[in-house]
């Protein structure tokens, strides 16, 4: 157990911290959710009341979007262009293992089935990273439409407005997208500073930073 826990490190810290943040935002949600319906002279809410809001889908998925969005594009961007430097890029002026035809590879025991099995099974293989990415996008973009049009609307009633928005109304109005501008320029801001900052500085240890001794202009991990 040891072991296998030593080999998951990485995923397992960062499942445990999502859970944690999660729980914070469920919590501290909740209890927002209730003043403002208080606010706007409705009984209080339960945590229940929350979970099952529009408010609560709308603020999940709208920021689960944007980093799916981040994750899918960057790891496209990755495939076809360079930033000499840094440990984020692939080599500029030589040939990167990533871009090595599987087709060509020497069948192993250890060899992922899909390269064995070759043909459309191995095409998609060799892109179900970004398939992966935009598929989750995709399914968080839409909860972020359906969450926000029930938030959107609960708002509008308890303000006493009748009128309510269809999904797709929701979705061509200026507050669903400034929802996701407002979280998609941060993503690849975030991206922007780590690839520039990857060719100056330096952290020890760690698969993202080039070793501390190596030159500035050295591309690649």
């Amino acid at each position: 157990m040891r072991d296998w826990i030593k080999d998951h490190g990485l995923m397992l810290a960062n499942a445990g911290l999502f859970i944690v943040f999660l729980g914070g935002m469920i919590f501290s949600g909740a209890s927002h959710y209730s003043e403002e319906q208080q606010s706007h002279g409705q009984p209080p809410t339960g945590l229940g009341d929350f979970l099952t809001s529009g408010q609560f889908y709308e603020a999940t998925f709208e920021n689960w979007e944007s980093e799916f969005l981040q994750m899918a594009l960057y790891v496209l961007l990755t495939v076809f262009l360079f930033q000499r430097g840094s440990s984020e890029s692939k080599p500029v002026d030589k040939d990167a293992p990533q871009d090595e035809d599987p087709r060509e590879a020497k069948i192993k025991d250890s060899t992922p089935w899909p390269v064995k099995r070759g043909g459309l099974v191995l095409k998609l293989y060799e892109h179900s990273l970004s398939l992966a990415l935009v598929f989750l996008f995709l399914a968080s973009f839409v909860g972020h439409a359906i969450g926000g049009t029930s938030a959107y609307n609960e708002e509008q009633l308890s303000h006493g407005q009748p009128e309510t928005l269809s999904v797709w109304q929701y979705m061509g109005s200026s507050q669903f997208w400034f929802e996701s501008f407002q979280n998609w320029q941060s993503e690849f801001l975030a991206v922007a500073v780590l690839v520039g900052l990857s060719v100056y500085l330096r952290e020890r240890g760690s698969p993202e930073s080039k070793p501390v001794a190596e030159p500035h202009y050295e591309t690649g991990a």
